[in-house]
């Protein structure tokens, strides 16, 4: 019962910080969810040589049979790992403030939908592979902690500043819905730029569902000026893509113009260094929405439905 106690308190905190309109459902409130959070990244770290048979049994997955014991020795002793994982245990000794966020995020989960297996949540360092930052399994969901120490840490210098600003803890949640998304969400069979902007479109949807609390720019990984310069420009974006015939085009070079992670979006006109990147899933988010408020379409049709049945019910007209 005090466990209950906590978590209502827990989850009265984080509404209490959501704006008004923002404010989440009791009925997602009331999701069980019990959430296992496990941290690899501190039991191996505290591990040592008498140790180790028992942490490779607990997570046999993470110790390749083909690897003797020298070589995790090795690692636990290696002293670039040392500090990484002395860096870890900085940021993230106390985890309870994730996980509450992330309990709310799989009460969302749970909600919208039911037939959902919480899994198993697996804290571990990854020697910085951002590009691998969440894993996701049937069973388990790996969080590698190193990911998100904050944009301006040492260990992510000589990474380009449009992806290290995006590794900070605040983006934990909304990485793991990108690579939930991936389990839900079909990759569109037609490559036309129109259909592949829906498709990231549809992914920040299932944002807005869960991750109801948290801000658009979160969401998107844009900052507060990203964010303002793309709703400001969004009816000139979408006049672009318009005047250029863009919207069924099959280029292969739109994706990285528009869809990719970029320091800026490439309309190669002079307003492009002032552009944050990857304003075509903006624009895809943008008529995801127009579609479902025009629509009573069931949020469960929405993930297999045509990127061009989607655009034209949904009278997308961006205003000046």
């Amino acid at each position: 019962m005090q466990k209950t106690r906590s978590w209502i308190l827990v989850i009265l905190i984080l509404l209490s910080a959501c704006k008004e309109d923002k404010e989440i459902p009791q009925e997602i409130l009331d999701q069980p969810v019990s959430l296992e959070v496990l941290r690899f990244d501190k039991e191996f770290a505290e591990a040592t040589q008498e140790s180790l048979p028992q942490i490779k049994l607990k997570y046999p997955y993470f110790f390749p049979p083909q690897y003797s014991d020298s070589v995790w020795t090795a690692k636990l002793q290696d002293s670039i790992q040392m500090e990484l994982r002395q860096a870890v245990d900085s940021a993230f000794s106390d985890f309870e403030n994730q996980e509450k966020e992330l309990t709310l995020l799989f009460k969302h989960l749970t909600y919208y939908f039911p037939d959902y297996q919480v899994p198993t949540l697996i804290t571990l360092t990854t020697d910085v592979d951002y590009e691998n930052r969440i894993i996701v399994t049937d069973s388990l969901l790996l969080i590698g902690l190193d990911n998100y120490l904050g944009p301006d840490h040492r260990f992510y210098a000589g990474i380009d500043r449009y992806i290290s600003k995006g590794l900070d803890k605040e983006y934990i949640e909304s990485d793991i819905v990108s690579a939930l998304s991936k389990k839900i969400i079909p990759y569109p069979v037609n490559r036309s730029f129109l259909d592949q902007m829906v498709y990231y479109g549809k992914e920040l949807y299932l944002k807005d569902l869960l991750l109801s609390w948290q801000t658009d720019g979160q969401k998107i990984g844009y900052n507060e000026d990203e964010m303002a310069w793309a709703r400001a420009n969004e009816e000139q974006i979408w006049r672009y893509f318009i005047e250029r015939e863009l919207l069924f085009s099959t280029d292969a070079k739109l994706g990285p113009r528009f869809l990719d992670p970029a320091p800026f979006s490439k309309f190669r006109l002079e307003l492009d260094n002032e552009s944050p990147g990857r304003l075509g899933r903006y624009v895809g988010w943008q008529i995801v929405r127009a579609f479902m408020d025009r629509t009573n379409t069931p949020v469960a049709e929405l993930w297999t439905l045509p990127g061009e049945t989607i655009f034209k019910e949904s009278n997308y007209k961006p205003q000046k």
